[in-house]
């Protein structure tokens, strides 16, 4: 009897490991089919050009330069209010905050905040930043509109990163005549540094492919200009496909550059994810003894 419950269990681990190497395959194999489908499409519209001008000739000619200006001020806003605001939420929940009503009430919130549709947060953004505080269509609109969005992301990530911190660093901190204070922030903070930089920037990075949060707060159809303070509308990478590929008076003619977008805003997204991977293993040795 022994021997038979062996090999069924055996039997049955190689069917889950079996199920989760399918799962894993399929997600890098549709993965694959997307860049693919993307490259093969968009890879011939890439140029010097393409790259460095503005549009022209109905966005028929030209470049998407602007567009990419305008995602990067749009991401770099973003994540200049989400980062201070989320890891602040974290070091209350995780740190100061007693398990309560009040607490479980906040929990639930950010929970439910992320689930809320991305064009929830664009009329929101429209509603709030551009007509009550009269931002207007606006960088710091589309800017505060994404950092939003990406606040239970952000909070989340920084919550799990400062639990992974062990009790024992603080209570040597604590020990040696620190306060909680100065525990938290020379020596929890630090600690769980890699992970949170490395869950912001992952949340962020696909916030940075969002197009419904911005189309109604900072993003516009068209504008040559680059933006010259924060007040400034912008084009956008993801806005910028949707008009060519939806409203443009020649659809058909502009699509090799509605895929070279495509392919210059998913380089775009690898890039910040490799940026976070590589911050993070810098991090993390530089913490090893």
């Amino acid at each position: 009897m022994t021997g038979n419950r062996i090999q069924y269990r055996m039997a049955k681990q190689k069917i889950l490991f079996g199920l989760f190497r399918s799962a894993a395959v399929l997600n890098g194999l549709a993965l694959f089919a997307v860049v693919y489908f993307i490259t093969s499409r968009g890879f011939s519209a890439l140029s010097w050009e393409f790259l460095s001008q503005a549009p022209r000739d109905s966005m028929t000619k030209g470049g998407i330069f602007p567009c990419i200006i305008g995602t990067l001020c749009l991401s770099g806003g973003a994540i200049l209010f989400a980062l201070p605001v989320g890891v602040a939420t974290a070091v209350y929940l995780n740190e100061y905050a007693r398990p309560g009503k009040i607490v479980g009430f906040i929990r639930m919130a950010i929970n439910n905040l992320a689930g809320v549709p991305s064009i929830v947060f664009g009329l929101f953004g429209l509603a709030f930043f551009c007509i009550i505080l009269k931002m207007g269509v606006s960088i710091l609109a589309g800017a505060l509109t994404l950092g939003v969005m990406s606040l239970p992301v952000v909070i989340g990530s920084s919550e799990e990163a400062l639990k992974s911190v062990p009790d024992t660093y603080r209570e040597a901190s604590l020990g040696l005549g620190a306060t909680k204070w100065q525990t938290i922030f020379r020596v929890v903070i630090p600690t769980a540094l890699p992970g949170i930089l490395t869950g912001t920037i992952l949340a962020l990075s696909r916030a940075a492919g969002e197009t419904a949060p911005i189309m109604f707060t900072g993003a516009v159809f068209f504008t040559p200009k680059l933006p010259e303070s924060l007040m400034s509308e912008v084009m956008a990478l993801p806005y910028h496909i949707y008009i060519l590929a939806t409203a443009g008076i020649n659809i058909e003619q502009t699509r090799p550059m509605q895929y070279g977008t495509a392919l210059v805003l998913v380089l775009l997204v690898l890039g910040m994810n490799m940026f976070a991977m590589i911050l993070r293993y810098r991090l993390r040795r530089k913490m090893k003894p």
